[in-house]
């Protein structure tokens, strides 16, 4: 009776984890606005800024782009595999063809290709500015984007090792 008891406790434990998401869906606000404030600056620029600097424009609603698409895939695949099912989505046209298929394991390769997407921006946008170069700082930059991407090579042969041990029993 008293490990019924807990165990009911531990599994309604993960309703806990909803504020969290719903802070992550509150979090897309200032993500709307950056990019509203980036896209205006650049209309309201645009007879003065050179191609370079237009394409700079676009690598910064790229990025912010690429952060809400991290938020969302962050918010609906945890939500559904660790909190509950989404059955207003169910029947929905709109609902994307991933939700409900990412697991655990697909979430992290998810999140690593974002990072990695968001961080070669990040370097795109450092090359191509003009003015001074700081190479120590740059090399840092170019270290942390191949840990990611060495990071996501990993966990994808992880998940491949995996899968082919579940395969074989």
């Amino acid at each position: 009776m008293l490990e019924g008891l807990i165990e009911k406790i531990i599994f309604a434990s993960r309703w806990l984890l909803a504020p969290l998401y719903l802070g992550l869906a509150l979090a897309l606000v200032p993500i709307l606005f950056r990019f509203f404030d980036a896209f205006w600056h650049m209309i309201t620029h645009l007879t003065d800024l050179t191609t370079g600097e237009v394409t700079l424009e676009v690598l910064e609603l790229l990025d912010t782009v690429l952060l809400a698409n991290l938020i969302i895939i962050v918010l609906f695949a945890g939500y559904e595999n660790f909190v509950s099912k989404m059955a207003i989505a169910e029947g929905s046209e709109d609902r994307p063809h991933w939700m409900g298929h990412v697991d655990f394991s697909g979430l992290k390769i998810k999140l690593i290709g974002s990072l990695v997407a968001i961080s070669v921006i990040e370097l795109l946008k450092d090359f191509m500015q003009e003015g001074t170069y700081d190479a120590k700082r740059e090399g840092w930059r170019i270290g942390i984007h191949m840990t990611f991407v060495v990071s996501g090579v990993l966990f994808a042969l992880m998940d491949m090792m995996a899968d082919r041990h579940k395969s074989q029993r």
